[in-house]
This record gives C-alpha cells, sequence and structure tokens, in this order.
C-alpha cells in the first residue's frame, strides 16, 4: 500500500505562480509513473502532466510551456511548478503514483488551487 500526500496550492492572482509537492510513503522505482490530474467543479478529472521512468513529461495542451513536472526518486516526490496561471487553473489537483511491479494506482486526497483576483 502506497500514500501520497500532497501538499501546497491555495491561493494565487492570474499571471502568478504556485508549486504543489506529492511525497510517496514508501520508495518509488524509476519505472513508475508519477503525475498530477485535476478536477474542476462540474467536471471531469483530467490529465495536467505525467512523467513515466525516464521518458519526456507529457503535459495537457492547456499547460503547456506554463506547468513544469519533476520528480526525485530519491525522495518519493513528485512536484509541479505552475507559472502563468490563468483563472481555468482552478481546480482540485490530485497527485498519482502507478507502482509498475504490481499494476496498481494510487491517488493523493487532492489539493485545492484556486485563481482569482
Amino acid at each position: 500500500q502506497v500514500t501520497l500526500v500532497e501538499s501546497g496550492g491555495g491561493l494565487a492572482q492570474p499571471g502568478g505562480s504556485l508549486m504543489i509537492s506529492c511525497a510517496a510513503s514508501r520508495s518509488i522505482s524509476s519505472s513508475d509513473t508519477m503525475g498530477w490530474y485535476r478536477q474542476a467543479p462540474g467536471k471531469q478529472r483530467e490529465l495536467v502532466a505525467i512523467v513515466a521512468s525516464t521518458s519526456t513529461p507529457n503535459y495537457a495542451d492547456s499547460v503547456k510551456g506554463r506547468f513544469t513536472i519533476s520528480r526525485d526518486n530519491a525522495k518519493n516526490m513528485v512536484t509541479l511548478q505552475m507559472n502563468s496561471l490563468k483563472p481555468e487553473d482552478t481546480a482540485v489537483y490530485y497527485c498519482y503514483y502507478y507502482r509498475r511491479i504490481s499494476a496498481t494506482s494510487y491517488w493523493g486526497q487532492g489539493t485545492q488551487v484556486t485563481v482569482s483576483s
């Protein structure tokens, strides 16, 4: 079993920046996948950014050039740096982890990001 604990988030003004982090409760392998999804009110959960093993990160078109995902396997963490925030980025952001050896997915509890003036 793996527990994901998110931190960061909060309120930002349009054009501002925020960083959210996610720490896994156990060691993660370089072959595992980690990423971020988000869900806005009344909308389906959608992929924001994801990085699998040593491959190039994938981003949603809506965040390309503004968001950067980073993972640190030694610290069992993944972070999402969000710049040039827009009101439409407002959502609950969920950390995602796929453990390859057991083919099991895990989700964090979610952290609220609100972009408003």
